[in-house]
C-alpha cells in the first residue's frame, strides 16, 4: 500500500495574502523603472509597481 499522506487546506491569511490592503488602496510601490522619457508628454517619467498585486502606475516629474 501507499503511503497516507495528510491534507492541509491553506489557511485564510495564506489565502488573502496581499489583497486586502491593495483592495483598500494600500499599495506597496516600488521603483521599476526611474527617470524614463516619455514621447507624447516630452516629459521624464518613473515608473511604479505594487510588490503585492503587480499594479502599475507612473508619475510625471
Amino acid at each position: 500500500m501507499g503511503e497516507v499522506i495528510k491534507f492541509k487546506r491553506p489557511t485564510i491569511a495564506e489565502r488573502h495574502k496581499g489583497k486586502t490592503l491593495c483592495q483598500s488602496g494600500f499599495h506597496k510601490w516600488k521603483i521599476v523603472k526611474e527617470q524614463q522619457f516619455d514621447v507624447k508628454q516630452g516629459k521624464l517619467i518613473t515608473v511604479y509597481q505594487c510588490e503585492r498585486c503587480a499594479k502599475i502606475k507612473s508619475k510625471a516629474l
